[in-house]
């Protein structure tokens, strides 16, 4: 993993922001898209990064997750990403099965949002 994007978990991390289960849950989904050859670096998975750490935290203390007034334009922007909500679905199955968070739709649909995004960036070489 690049050495900024591991250091922005392990600052959520240190800092008492996440839980360590999280960060490593996290790691290592960045690590299955690497993998797949996605670019993840600090600049194009940052916020998903952040934004998926936090939520599987505040889910797991108990804290709700409300709609928001964006969630059915983002739903909307998806119908043309299926294979972003695709991915989105199965990190939120993996996310329940392994910690025990269980992702709601809204949150499902930001995250197939930041996949759809890193899919269009240049594959990794």
């Amino acid at each position: 993993m690049e050495a900024q994007l591991a250091q922005r978990i392990r600052l959520f991390t240190e800092s008492g922001q996440v839980r360590w289960e999280v960060a490593e849950f996290v790691a290592s989904e960045l690590e299955a898209l690497a993998a797949d050859g996605r670019p993840v670096t600090e600049e194009s998975a940052g916020m998903l990064t952040s934004h998926l750490m936090m939520a599987l935290t505040r889910l797991l203390d108990g804290e709700s997750i409300e709609k928001t007034s964006a969630d059915e334009q983002i739903a909307a922007e998806l119908d043309s990403h299926p294979e972003a909500v695709a991915g989105a679905r199965a990190v939120a199955e993996r996310a329940e099965r392994q910690l025990g968070a269980a992702l709601p739709d809204s949150e499902i649909n930001f995250l197939a949002m930041h996949l759809a995004v890193l899919a269009q960036r240049p594959t990794a070489c």
